[in-house]
């Protein structure tokens, strides 16, 4: 409960929904929920923001049971073989009207297991999320409270949060951004804007303008069509600062955001950071960031970077660091926490401390800030389609999926969009009669890219 005791000390802290613009809510006006059962269980919240779930989320935060918390927007094939793999006690998802196994428990939407199965969870575990993004893969980063506390106390440090600010939930808190939008302004800020609606949505403008947000949060993509819908043109009078994450921002446009902050006196923050560091482990500076726009910046409060010598792979140490992973049942049983984060990504540091990135070891990419696991992209295509279809990331704008016979190609593509709900324009084909291998045997994917890249 150290999270949500942490949060219940801001007395600043006011919830407004979306749907309610002229009443705001405290903590103790919630309705949170006395939830039933002893002993640490472990609970599947599909959640989106509303004031509703929200509630839910603080309830849990509340309780000494484990979160895991996942899209609302999951296919029911892919929920189904979640709960068949993990029995949570807790399912909460209003999209459905029944959930075989369990029944209805004290609110709408939250669902408690008929015949449960006991099985032991770490003290220290208190929320997983998922590494994938939107691939339903059964693979969990463990966090603690600790982790939790300690990245939204970071986050609140270096970003300027205030009792005085208005924070929209305008990403998922199922995604550790989101999330940690939400913890730290939970710990220091003022107002929090329970809502789904994005930024690219006119509504989204209506609010800022109602509710007077002082804050923005937005991955790659965001950026990119805020720059195109013309955010650079107009004056927001309550904004205060906004901030890029989850992916690499061209340096044109990390440029053009950085120089619109500087002329209007706001400040824009570009961060780096995993789900296994909780959220964020770096942010660059807004002084910085005209002169180094290609940099991640330096470590968060608290952090540590180091370049592994040989592989250059960028390393962190930090108390964000998280537990481990989950995979099955009896991985809940431990959490241990390594004294570094090796990250899967090649760096460079500067005189000055300042992180660059060069490249990447590991095989995902990352579609409209959520990382996808390739390998599990072609688990899931060669389990529905029953043969071999390579994958690979097209500088996370793209998932490009790789074989010999183009019908099969747009099958697998039309699969992907349906189960992922990607937008169909970001997932290409790319006939290739015969695939290269490396030396060992294995898929050469980097000779796959070039071969891709020199069409």
């Amino acid at each position: 409960m150290i999270l949500y005791n942490e949060i219940a000390k801001n007395t600043s802290l006011r919830f407004w929904d979306e749907n309610q613009p002229d009443t705001s809510f405290a903590l103790t006006d919630l309705d949170l929920i006395e939830l039933p059962g002893d002993g640490k269980r472990l609970a599947f919240l599909y959640i989106d923001n509303s004031l509703t779930a929200i509630t839910v989320l603080l309830s849990f935060l509340k309780s000494p049971h484990a979160l895991v918390l996942l899209s609302p927007g999951l296919s029911e094939t892919l929920k189904s073989e979640l709960e068949v793999h993990y029995k949570p006690a807790y399912i909460y998802d209003v999209s459905r009207s029944y959930v075989d196994g369990y029944k209805d428990c004290i609110t709408t939407g939250l669902r408690q297991i008929i015949n449960e199965m006991s099985y032991p969870i770490h003290p220290e575990t208190k929320i997983l999320l998922s590494t994938s993004g939107t691939t339903g893969s059964p693979k969990f980063v463990k966090l603690s409270e600790k982790n939790l506390l300690n990245n939204a106390r970071s986050i609140a440090a270096y970003l300027p949060i205030s009792s005085a600010d208005v924070a929209p939930l305008n990403l998922p808190v199922y995604y550790s951004y989101g999330l940690s939008v939400f913890t730290s302004n939970a710990i220091k800020g003022g107002a929090i804007v329970c809502t789904n609606t994005d930024v690219l949505n006119k509504t989204f403008w209506s609010q800022m303008q109602h509710f007077g947000f002082t804050s923005i949060a937005g991955v790659p993509f965001v950026y990119e069509m805020l720059d195109r819908i013309g955010f650079t043109k107009k004056q927001y009078p309550s904004l205060k600062y906004f901030t890029q994450a989850g992916g690499k921002l061209t340096e044109p446009l990390v440029v053009k955001f950085a120089e619109y902050a500087k002329e209007h006196n706001v400040l824009f923050y570009v961060m780096y950071g995993q789900t296994e560091a909780t959220a964020r482990m770096s942010y660059l500076p807004p002084g910085e960031t005209l002169k180094r726009p290609t940099s991640i910046g330096v470590a968060i409060p608290g952090g540590k970077f180091e370049i592994e010598n040989g592989s250059n792979e960028l390393k962190y140490q930090g108390a964000n660091i998280c537990g481990g992973y989950v995979t099955s049942l009896q991985d809940l049983e431990s959490y241990y926490q390594e004294q570094w984060l090796y990250t899967g990504d090649q760096a460079k540091m500067d005189a000055d401390g300042f992180v660059y990135i060069t490249g990447r070891m590991k095989r995902f990419v990352k579609l409209f800030g959520n990382r996808i696991n390739l390998d599990e992209i072609e688990s899931l295509l060669a389990k529905q389609l029953n043969t071999i279809i390579r994958s690979i990331g097209v500088e996370d704008k793209n998932l490009l999926l790789i074989g010999a016979d183009e019908p099969i190609l747009k099958q697998g593509a039309a699969y992907v969009v349906k189960e992922l709900k990607l937008h169909p324009t970001v997932v290409k084909t790319f006939v290739c009669e015969t695939i290269p291998l490396t030396a060992n045997g294995k898929p050469d994917y980097r000779n796959l890219q070039k071969m891709y890249e020199g069409l």
